[in-house]
């Protein structure tokens, strides 16, 4: 009798094999839900890491990865000393660091203010109007750009004019690259974002409101002081892992609103590697962009979480 208990109780400890079949009879549901993520990411982004091989070769297509050429850090190094090698990184971070600056506190201070709106029909309104431009594609939003900056006719020169100033050819300077890519993904995702923050702020107590407001609190002390700060953890995460893409700067919409005129300022990483890449057939070399991309992002996740870590109790891990 003392054997069998000691045998349950062995099975009924944490770590146990016996424990952890329970949990997973337990959540055998739920693990069914999570799985099409699982196997999306192992599918998508763990198997064509094997592709990162072709980085190392002089590849070719017909002879495949087996039968190609080891060629070592010949095509990183063929990177590293190519004249436009700063300029690219220089452009792609300054995009990826306004990104940041700019657009990261923007649903911040979105979800803050509409968690002040007491009417529930103005809130759902301006809630759905923020929404919207996320489920706009990146063509039509760049349509919509240079039709709206269009030098004859734009609306934003029509504006210009009729205070009396010239107009201005907005996407051939490369000095308002930046500006007008930044303004406009601030404008497609801020209303999408601010979904997690509101999330956030929905669980703070509301105990606490109430206490602040007998103590004479306003709103404004009550966003600072309860708000803010009860969302902070929900920050500190989304903030590392924005640091960590902060050269995974979107090809598409770049692609589709620069031109040889803004290279200067507008031609990232994405755009070099689609050019060396797909254009001129060139795969192990913008392989090895690639790689050399990922490596400085997770450099940057690493980074920022450890920093993180040591300023508070909010990490990934």
């Amino acid at each position: 009798m003392t054997d069998s208990l000691q045998q349950s109780s062995l099975a009924a400890a944490p770590g146990s094999p016996g424990a952890l079949r329970r949990r997973f009879r337990e959540s055998r549901f739920l693990l069914l839900l999570v799985l099409p993520c699982i196997v999306y990411f192992i599918v998508f982004h763990y198997v064509p890491m094997f592709g990162i091989a072709i980085s190392f070769q002089k590849y070719n297509l017909f002879k495949g990865i087996w039968q190609s050429e080891w060629v070592g850090f010949h095509y990183y190094e063929m990177f590293f000393s190519n004249p436009d090698f700063f300029k690219l990184l220089r452009n792609t971070f300054l995009l990826g660091l306004y990104r940041i600056v700019f657009g990261f506190p923007a649903p911040i201070l979105l979800a803050l203010l509409l968690n002040e709106l007491r009417n529930a029909v103005f809130k759902r309104f301006v809630q759905s109007v923020s929404y919207l431009p996320h489920f706009i594609s990146n063509v039509i939003v760049a349509s919509m750009i240079v039709v709206f900056l269009s030098p004859s006719g734009g609306l934003v020169n029509r504006l210009i004019e009729l205070v009396g100033f010239e107009p201005v050819n907005w996407l051939m300077s490369p000095d308002w690259f930046r500006t007008i890519f930044t303004a406009s993904g601030i404008w497609q995702g801020v209303g999408w974002a601010s979904i997690i923050y509101l999330a956030a702020l929905t669980s703070i107590d509301p105990h606490l409101y109430e206490a602040a407001e007998m103590d004479g609190a306003g709103r404004f002390a009550k966003m600072v002081h309860i708000s803010l700060p009860g969302m902070m953890q929900t920050v500190a995460i989304l903030l590392i892992l924005e640091i960590g893409h902060i050269l995974g700067v979107g090809f598409e919409k770049v692609f589709l609103l620069y031109n040889p005129a803004t290279y200067e300022t507008a031609d990232i990483i994405s755009t070099y590697v689609y050019r060396v890449g797909l254009v001129q057939g060139n795969y192990s070399y913008a392989a090895a962009i690639d790689v050399f991309t990922g490596l400085v992002n997770l450099v940057f996740l690493v980074s920022a979480n450890y920093v993180s870590r040591k300023l508070g109790e909010n990490s990934l891990w």
